[in-house]
C-alpha cells in the first residue's frame, strides 16, 4: 500500500444479521457524527435463527448501545447463561462446568487453586466448583442480576438468545439512530484501478452504492475479502477436524437451565441452548466419521424434547482469513474466519473485531501501520481462542472411538503445549494479554479434563493443616450463603419481562 487513501467519510456494511447490524450499530453509536453508514443486505438471503450462546462481554455492547436489559431479554427471547456444562469430554459419564465465575479467594502472589491442590493431597477432598457461586447457582437454577453487597457474591453472566431476533433488535436500534439500509443483491464489486481499493457495489436492480471503507459481513462466502480481494485462508482442520453442523429447534424445557450444555459424542459434540420459547439444539461433527444421515439421526435421538422443525446442515471450514483487514475492506463475523461455537465466541469475535476497528479507525485514510496492527491483534486473538478450543479435544481420556484417540495423540500448537506443560508441573497459569479467556477459564477446563498438577505454589504451605481446612470450609459456607435468597431463573425472567410490558 504505497499511498494513503482518501479520508473516510462513508462506511458501507455488506450483509446484515448479527455481524452486519452489530457493526452498524456500534459504528453509528461511536462515529456516527463523523461518518455516514449504509448497510446493504437482501431479504432473499435468509438468516439462521439458531439459539445463540454468548460470553459476558456481550453486556458491554448492550451498555454502549444504551440497551435496556429487560427489553432486550423480552425481544430476543433470552435466558441467562452462567456457564457451560461439559458432558463426556474427559470420559464417558464425566462432567464438569466452565463458568464465568471464579472459585474461592485469591491471595497475593498465590491463586486459590494452589490451596485447594494442597488440601487435596492432605485428603481434604472437595469439589473445586463448590467454591464457585456461578456453579452453585447453575446447579440450583437460581439467578439475580442485582449487585451484591459482598463482591464475592456477584454472578458474572451472559445470555442465550434467538440470533435472528437479536439481529432484528440491532437493526431497529441502528435504523432509529440514522443507519441507512439498502435492500438488494450485490451483482458486481468495483475496484479502483489506481488504489486497488473497493469503490462501489453494483446491485442487481441497478443501484450503485459508493463508499470509502467497506465492512464485509457477508458470511462464509467472504464476498469482498475473499472472492474479490483473495486474501487467502489459514486452514486449522488438522487440529479441529469437525466440518459440519446440524441444528434443529425443539420444545422448551419446563424449567430452563441458566447454562449451556455441551455433550461430546463419538465424533463431535451436541449443544443445547435454552431459550424462553424453545430450545436451540445442534451437533458439530466430522464428516469423515459420520454421514449426514447418521449425524441427523444421532441428534434427533438425543433430543430431550420434541423437535419443532426439520434439521438443517451447514458445512464449515475451521480457520481464519490470512488478512482480516486488507486495503479498505475489513472482514467481520464469518467472513473473517470460523471457530466452532464450543465456547460461545462467535458473537464475541464480531464485537471484538468492530471495537478494534473503531479504535484503529482510518479517519484520514487507510495506512499500512493501522492495517498491520489490526491484523496482528486479530491473528493473536483468533489463535488464542483456537488453542483454548483445542484444549478441550486434546486433553481427554476417551478410548471408545478413533476420533478421540487421534485428538489425544495429535501435535498441538506450541503455545498451547507450553501452557499445558507449565500447569502440569506446578499449577501455574500465565495470562496472555489479549486472551478473552482468563486464568479461571483455563483452570476449570484443565481440571475438568483431568489434569492434576504435580506441585503447588509454596505460599499455599503457609497455613497449618488445620488452618487450611478451616479456611476452605469457611469459603464453601460463604459461597453457599446467598443461594436461598436468589429467585429461580424462570421467576427472574418472568418478573423482568412482565415489568417491561
Amino acid at each position: 500500500m504505497d499511498k494513503i487513501s482518501q479520508r473516510i467519510k462513508k462506511v458501507v456494511v455488506v450483509g446484515g444479521g448479527t455481524a452486519g447490524w452489530m457493526s452498524a450499530a456500534l459504528m453509528q453509536r461511536i462515529l456516527g457524527t463523523q461518518i455516514e453508514i449504509e448497510l446493504v443486505e437482501s431479504e432473499d438471503i435468509g438468516t439462521v435463527g439458531v439459539g445463540e450462546a454468548t460470553i459476558p462481554p456481550i453486556r458491554h455492547v448492550n451498555a454502549v448501545l444504551g440497551v435496556n436489559e429487560a427489553e432486550f431479554i423480552r425481544e430476543t427471547k433470552a435466558t441467562i447463561k452462567l456457564g457451560i456444562r461439559f458432558e463426556n469430554w474427559k470420559n464417558l459419564g464425566d462432567s464438569y462446568y466452565h463458568t464465568f465465575g471464579e472459585s474461592g479467594q485469591n491471595h497475593a502472589f498465590c491463586q486459590f487453586h494452589h490451596y485447594w491442590l494442597r488440601a487435596e493431597k492432605l485428603g481434604f477432598n472437595t469439589n473445586y466448583w463448590d467454591y464457585d457461586l456461578n456453579y452453585l447457582a447453575s446447579v440450583r437454577g437460581v439467578f439475580s442480576n442485582q449487585r451484591a453487597k459482598d463482591p464475592s457474591w456477584d454472578l458474572p453472566y451472559a445470555y442465550h438468545f434467538d440470533s435472528a431476533l437479536y439481529g432484528q433488535f440491532l437493526r431497529k436500534i441502528s435504523e432509529t439512530r440514522g443507519v441507512k439500509r439498502t435492500e438488494g443483491l450485490i451483482e458486481h464489486v468495483v475496484i479502483d484501478s489506481d488504489t486497488g481499493f473497493v469503490s462501489q457495489l453494483k446491485l442487481q436492480d441497478g443501484t450503485d452504492v459508493n463508499g470509502d471503507f467497506f465492512i464485509d459481513c457477508s458470511g462464509m462466502k467472504g464476498l469482498l475479502i475473499q472472492k474479490k480481494l483473495g486474501v487467502g485462508f489459514d486452514d486449522w482442520s488438522h487440529w479441529l477436524p469437525c466440518d459440519k453442523a446440524i441444528f434443529v429447534p425443539s420444545k422448551r424445557h419446563e424449567k430452563t437451565h441458566p447454562y449451556t450444555r455441551s455433550i461430546a459424542h463419538q465424533a463431535g459434540w451436541q449443544w443445547c441452548i435454552p431459550l424462553q420459547h424453545r430450545n436451540g439444539n445442534g451437533l458439530v461433527f466430522s464428516s469423515n466419521h459420520y454421514s449426514d444421515d447418521q449425524a441427523t439421526q444421532l441428534l434427533l435421538d438425543n433430543l430431550e424434547t420434541p423437535a419443532l422443525g426439520d434439521p438443517k446442515i451447514i458445512p464449515f471450514r475451521t480457520g481464519r482469513a490470512r488478512k482480516q483487514w486488507h486495503r479498505n475492506v475489513c472482514s467481520v463475523g464469518l467472513s473473517s474466519g470460523f471457530l466452532e461455537p464450543l465456547e460461545s465466541t462467535s458473537i464475541y469475535l464480531i464485537q471484538s473485531a468492530i471495537v478494534r476497528l473503531i479504535k484503529l479507525f482510518p479517519h484520514e485514510g487507510v495506512t499500512d501501520e493501522l492495517v498491520d496492527e489490526y491484523n496482528a491483534q486479530s491473528k493473536n486473538e483468533f489463535e488464542l481462542i483456537r488453542d483454548f478450543i483445542i484444549l478441550h479435544y486434546h486433553v481427554n481420556e476417551r478410548t471408545d472411538s478413533q476420533f478421540w484417540r487421534d485428538r489425544r495423540s495429535m501435535e498441538v500448537p506450541e503455545h498451547l503445549q507450553n501452557k499445558l506443560q507449565l500447569f502440569k508441573a506446578n499449577g501455574q497459569l500465565v495470562q496472555d494479554q489479549i486472551d478473552i479467556f482468563k486464568d479461571p477459564s483455563w483452570l476449570q477446563v484443565m481440571l475438568g479434563q483431568g489434569i492434576t498438577p504435580k506441585d503447588h505454589h509454596p505460599l499455599a504451605n503457609a497455613p497449618s493443616d488445620q488452618q487450611l481446612v478451616e479456611m476452605l470450609t469457611k469459603i464453601i459456607a460463604h459461597k453457599r450463603a446467598p443461594l436461598d435468597r436468589l429467585p429461580e431463573h424462570d421467576t427472574f425472567l418472568s418478573t423482568l419481562c412482565e415489568g417491561q410490558q
